[in-house]
């Protein structure tokens, strides 16, 4: 394996940072921020319609991570327009938007539904690309011609929900599709030159630590730019809500001393090309059944993590095995 650090302050990924950073990779490509703009097009998924369940997955409550802009009544423009204003606030220098359809199952719909939603807010000024948040049973070979030709012009990029490389887990949050048709999504998606990134939720119900690190060696043998992670959170309101209250014996929820040395050792075992979006999830305090990390913030514990590696002399990739 050859080494990942390629001078003493600089990685194989271009940059100094201690793991192959999201923001990093974008100005790379574009020489300057690009913000992500979220946008509730009002769809829902197979797993709430009754195609394949109801009630969706176990621990689903969206309305923890959609902005409050974010509202399906209003059109894809508007929700642009106020994300660009809300936005404003923190990145004032951002000219670069990436229109992110979010919330639910954004390939839910006939095709002809998805150029109009998706079109739109391509031609808003500034828009220089899609982030599309779906299910690997929601993805077929015809929408994936279209956004192979979309791609040929903007940025565009496929996240897909598959949370877990374990069948027992996904059975048991209800998620209605299995790791195998997830593996296969993916692959279909970037063998078409597509970004391809995954989600995934560390801390799930029934999963050792083991078997999450282990997680590590499956994920990086699958084809994707980019990924995100989230630590379990118990959302009030979920079917997940009952049964920790039931049998809180099922969960073993990350404390804050216990995921950041865990997910160092994640990291260290993860593919060096992937991208990492994220590390956590947050989410409003009023919507959490347990009681998380107090009042730390993504960014805080990013500086957190990144300093302990720094510490340890460690970096993504470090103990990764092709």
């Amino acid at each position: 394996m050859e080494p990942v650090m390629i001078s003493n302050t600089v990685f194989s990924w271009g940059h100094e940072r201690r793991f192959n950073a999201y923001s990093n990779y974008f100005r790379r490509l574009y020489g300057s921020r690009v913000q992500k703009l979220s946008i509730d097009a009002g769809f829902t998924c197979p797993n709430r319609d009754g195609s394949k369940g109801l009630g969706g997955c176990t621990y689903c409550n969206n309305d923890a991570f959609n902005p409050s802009y974010c509202q399906p009544e209003k059109s894809v423009t508007q929700q642009i327009e106020e994300g660009i204003s809300f936005h404003k606030k923190r990145y004032r220098r951002s000219d670069k938007y990436l229109a992110y359809f979010q919330a639910y199952s954004n390939t839910y719909a006939p095709l002809e539904t998805l150029k109009k939603l998706y079109e739109e807010a391509l031609s808003y000024p500034g828009v220089i690309g899609l982030v599309i948040g779906t299910r690997p049973d929601c993805i077929d070979d015809e929408k994936l011609q279209y956004l192979k030709v979309l791609s040929g012009g903007y940025y565009l990029a496929m996240e897909y929900g598959i949370e877990s490389c374990y069948n027992k887990t996904l059975e048991r949050i209800n998620r209605g599709h299995t790791f195998e048709e997830a593996e296969k999504a993916v692959r279909a998606t970037a063998a078409l030159g597509i970004n391809t990134g995954a989600h995934f939720i560390l801390g799930l119900p029934g999963e050792s630590r083991e078997e999450m690190l282990d997680e590590a060696a499956i994920i990086s043998r699958l084809p994707l730019s980019t990924v995100k992670f989230h630590q379990l959170q118990i959302m009030k309101g979920t079917t997940m809500e009952r049964e920790y209250r039931e049998k809180p014996g099922d969960f073993q929820l990350f404390t804050w001393d216990e995921y950041l040395g865990f997910f160092i050792e994640f990291l260290e075992r993860l593919n060096p090309s992937i991208v990492v979006e994220r590390f956590t999830g947050e989410a409003p305090p009023r919507f959490l059944a347990d009681p998380g990390w107090g009042k730390k913030r993504t960014d805080q514990i990013v500086n957190l993590i990144e300093k302990r590696m720094e510490e340890l002399d460690t970096w993504q990739g470090r103990l990764y095995n092709p």
